[in-house]
This record gives C-alpha cells, sequence and structure tokens, in this order.
C-alpha cells in the first residue's frame, strides 16, 4: 500500500511539473 501511495505521488509530482512546464513536453 505504502508503494502505491509513493507511486501516485510520483505521478502527482510529474503531472503539476508537466503543467508548469508544458514547453518540455
Amino acid at each position: 500500500m505504502i508503494a502505491l501511495s509513493i507511486i501516485v505521488a510520483a505521478i502527482t509530482v510529474y503531472l503539476v511539473y508537466a503543467l508548469l512546464n508544458p514547453e518540455k513536453f
């Protein structure tokens, strides 16, 4: 369960980063 939470958190951070830096994607 903890690993799943880490994965979800990582995906969330990645999506936020992508939204803040759309020119890199």
